[in-house]
């Protein structure tokens, strides 16, 4: 039997992601792909992985694994899950290497809702047209297209892990919150000058209708200017639709690839991490930028990763050795950040 991580109890909405699928949205195929790929790329840099190998996405509950391989490096990078291995609380952030038997409890998040889990040398698992993320409304990708069940095996490819597991110090780790920033449009004269105002004052709720797909909020109805309707058009992740009820929807990676409820704004990719994030029931407001300023954040975005990458240091403390540093593959993990530029 292949060396893998065995799902004890699969938490919920826990699948495979990696940076999603290109080229396929013409198709009317969603991209996927993890839901803050910064994080997906700092959880990989962790174990030595690219940027864009697979992890294990898990929201509001993690899962239960346990390890049948002779070793096996994970790191988990996002929300505050609570984290045991074989009973003992240890922290995320940082590389653990699992032996034969050993058990990994992820519990509820403190704060946030996400978190992504790596393993070193990646999931041995075949790709669907170039990845193996997972869109359960279609049934591609991961195991079997599904969310991971209690029992499924996650075979590894399995390299040894090289040198010492490393860890992410307190002071670079991320922090979420802030008001989620957007760029108008494109069908913002859809909307009367009040509804406009409505969009970037009000509270918005974040409702229990809040999956990869989209996030439903409820508050002030924004006002249309002349009916909701439009010819269907493409949506790019971080499109905001306001339906007839005049609420916001946000269309997140699983979106579906076009829709004909004119889009307000979108939200800029530098956010992607804030609105990852949001819990049901808390509160967002929206803050409008222009286009260049969506870019800087962009590129102040790519920086801050750029910046983590380089703060690993081994678990322990002590002086960097040549070997740890290949094993974190820094300049993968830059340059397959690939998010970076789709703004709008």
């Amino acid at each position: 039997m292949a060396d893998g991580l065995r799902i004890v109890a699969p938490g919920v909405a826990t699948t495979l992601q990696d940076a999603g699928r290109r080229g396929y949205l013409r198709f009317g195929i969603s991209g996927s792909g993890a839901m803050d790929l910064d994080l997906l790329a700092l959880a990989n840099a962790l174990v030595g992985n690219p940027a864009d190998a697979a992890g294990i996405e898990m929201a509001m509950l993690g899962p239960t694994l346990v390890c049948e391989a002779e070793v096996c490096r994970v790191a988990l990078a996002g929300a505050s899950f609570a984290m045991a291995l074989n009973g003992r609380a240890v922290d995320p952030y940082t590389a653990y290497d699992l032996r034969r038997g050993d058990r990994l409890n992820l519990g509820a998040p403190s704060r946030g809702l996400r978190a992504w889990l790596a393993v070193a040398g990646g999931f041995a698992v075949a790709p669907m047209l170039g990845s193996v993320s997972t869109h359960t409304r279609t049934r591609l990708g991961g195991l079997d297209g599904t969310p991971l069940a209690a029992g499924d095996l996650l075979p590894l490819r399995a390299p040894e892990p090289v040198g010492r597991p490393p860890t992410l110090p307190h002071v670079h780790r991320p922090r979420f919150g802030g008001s989620i920033r957007v760029v108008l449009g494109p069908q913002a004269d859809s909307f009367t000058e009040e509804g406009l105002r409505t969009f970037l004052s009000a509270p918005y709720t974040l409702t229990a209708r809040a999956d990869r797909m989209g996030c439903h909020l409820d508050g002030p109805p924004i006002a249309h200017a002349d009916g909701f309707n439009i010819v269907s058009d493409g949506i790019v992740n971080g499109s905001i639709q306001v339906p007839g009820h005049g609420r916001p929807l946000i269309l997140l990676a699983d979106r579906h690839t076009t829709g004909g409820y004119p889009k307000i704004a979108t939200v800029v990719s530098a956010d992607f991490s804030r609105l990852a994030q949001v819990r049901p029931g808390e509160t967002i407001r929206f803050e409008s930028v222009t286009v260049d300023e969506a870019q800087s954040l962009a590129q102040d975005a790519k920086s801050a990763l750029t910046v983590r990458l380089a703060a690993l240091v081994p678990a322990g403390g002590g002086d960097l050795d040549s070997g740890f540093l290949l094993s974190c593959n820094l300049i993968g993990g830059v340059v397959s950040a690939n998010h970076i530029g789709s703004v709008a």
